[in-house]
């Protein structure tokens, strides 16, 4: 099966990224003398609502030459450092600018806001380092439409040291790090009738504004207008980075027509390999993945632990929710040699939980799975369908947190946590298969299951399967202190598709959060 374009483009638009590793500033990297404008999150909205009454325009050619930079060209294109916004107003903060150009064909205008005024932020050619020589000559002082997007530097990990926090580039894309982290799964804006029968439209981030932030200052705020095809929107970012980085984010948007599917807040990822499917890949790791797992706390209080796949072909999950407190992409191998890989760190890939704010209502959380054989495509996405369909011309208004970070699981909750998903042929080991049966084994680790001995009656594994049987059931402690396996033997039925929930239970309540796979026949 052939990955849909969103899938295909994504680490195509970030892998250029690299290709900015710089050092900190120390000037700034725009002129002063531009005149300022009043600037409102308001006045952002009602431009907003302005633009929704026409058709969106088409966008203006970007420049020929610009037009002609390669993909060789674009690697060698590199921002000043000396250069950078912000580096002698607040050190601390810097902005800087990605080249238009290549794949980026849609200049963004940049806006300082101070005081509630905007200032354009412009670059020319003397902004960067054109390294080693490229195909098109550009002259040395041209003026450059617009970036094709931005990065934040905060010193994150170390005082003394600038480093990347936060970057904007391409379509509504967006990703963040906390501490410690190296980048991997990432956000957008909207997402429109993504993975559907139908064409996918693509939302842009098409205007920043970024708040001088003040001295010492321990976050900053942007503002971005959308632009497409049929909405218009106007963002709110408050960025606090950290140990866990988090973002407020406030979106206001104006239909012009209805959607099919309307995705907010969704996630990008990546999964190739794990222990669900190792046996497909002859590679020297062990894993390959940016997340290997959909958390969703419920407005219940239960936890669902959706372990992801690399399916044959499209795979789609709905969890009807109401009021979910959260949901994300996590990343919970955390050692080294879960991947043993020295230069991609997959351990250090950052999780992600979205945490609505106000009143969501009730919708659905959809995960989708796009079979792929390379890592460097992202093949797997998660975002809220709401129920309440959009209303074209009415504003809708939605709010909520990103958390960027390990977030690795609490040791004192009270839930034991799934720490590990295989999969592999089903029966009795030495024992001929049996026919339509895969074995799923689950480690489960902390929370009050954790301390529980071995032994006790009390403990119960509660296994329901849709579209097929549990032949085998079997709970076990494991040797390391706090784990437990749970290991099932699941018969598909007549037809094709399976879907599995387990927990473990215990004196009347859940010990273990609840763990769902969706498993197709071959």
């Amino acid at each position: 099966m052939s990955t849909s374009p969103s899938v295909l483009t994504r680490r195509a638009l970030l892998a250029s990224g690299s290709a900015f590793a710089v050092l900190a500033a120390v000037a700034p990297a725009w002129p002063q003398d531009r005149p300022a404008t009043p600037f409102s999150f308001d006045a952002l909205t009602d431009a907003a609502r302005q633009r929704a009454e026409a058709p969106d325009p088409e966008a203006p050619p970007l420049d020929p030459l610009l037009a002609q930079l390669s993909y060789d060209d674009y690697q060698r294109i590199v921002f000043r450092p000396d250069r950078a916004v912000f580096a002698t107003e607040t050190p601390g903060w810097q902005v800087q600018p990605f080249h238009t150009g290549w794949l980026f064909d849609r200049a963004v205008r940049l806006h300082e806001v101070h005081e509630d005024r905007a200032r354009p932020m412009d670059f020319t050619t003397r902004d960067f380092e054109y390294r080693d020589g490229l195909s098109v000559e550009l002259p040395a002082d041209f003026a450059l439409p617009g970036v094709a997007g931005f990065r934040l530097n905060w010193p994150l990990n170390r005082a003394d040291q600038l480093d990347e926090v936060l970057s904007f580039l391409g379509a509504s894309y967006f990703r963040a790090l906390g501490a410690g982290n190296r980048y991997g799964l990432s956000a957008r804006g909207l997402a429109i009738d993504t993975v559907l029968p139908v064409p996918e439209e693509f939302p842009r981030f098409s205007e920043f504004w970024i708040e001088r932030p003040v001295l010492g200052a321990p976050q900053i705020t942007l503002w971005a207008a959308m632009d497409s095809a049929r909405v218009t929107g106007a963002w709110r970012f408050v960025v606090q980075p950290g140990a866990t980085t988090v973002m407020e984010v406030t979106a206001r948007l104006f239909f012009r027509e209805e959607v099919t599917q309307l995705g907010i807040a969704p996630l990008v990822s990546m999964f190739l390999f794990g222990g669900v499917n190792r046996g497909g890949f002859d590679d020297f790791r062990p894993q390959v993945h940016d997340s290997d797992g959909l958390r969703i706390e419920r407005a219940d209080g239960d936890v669902v632990w959706r372990a992801l796949n690399n399916p044959a072909e499209l795979a789609s999950s709905y969890f009807a929710e109401t009021r979910p407190r959260r949901f994300g992409l996590h990343q919970r191998s955390r050692r080294f040699d879960d991947f043993a890989d020295a230069e991609a760190r997959y351990e250090l890939r950052p999780s992600l939980d979205v945490e609505p704010v106000g009143d969501w209502g009730s919708g659905q959380i959809r995960l989708f799975e796009i079979p792929t054989d390379l890592e460097v495509h992202d093949n797997i996405g998660a975002f809220w369908i709401p129920d309440a369909p959009v209303v074209p011309g009415e504003m809708f208004e939605v709010a909520y947190r990103l958390h960027w970070g390990m977030l690795d699981p609490d040791p004192d909750d009270d839930l034991a946590w799934v720490a590990h998903t295989s999969a592999g042929v089903g029966g009795a080991a030495g024992m001929s298969d049996p026919p339509d049966t895969r074995k799923f084994v689950v480690d489960f680790q902390g929370g009050i299951l954790g301390r529980t001995p071995e032994g006790n009656q009390a403990v119960t594994p509660v296994v329901n399967v849709a579209g097929g049987t549990a032949e085998v059931v079997v709970l076990s402690k494991l040797p390391d202190a706090e784990g437990w396996r749970l290991a099932m033997d699941i018969a598909a039925g007549s037809g094709d598709l399976v879907e599995i929930n387990a927990h473990i239970a215990g004196s009347g309540r859940k010990l273990s959060e609840i763990w769902t796979f969706q498993w197709k026949k071959p």
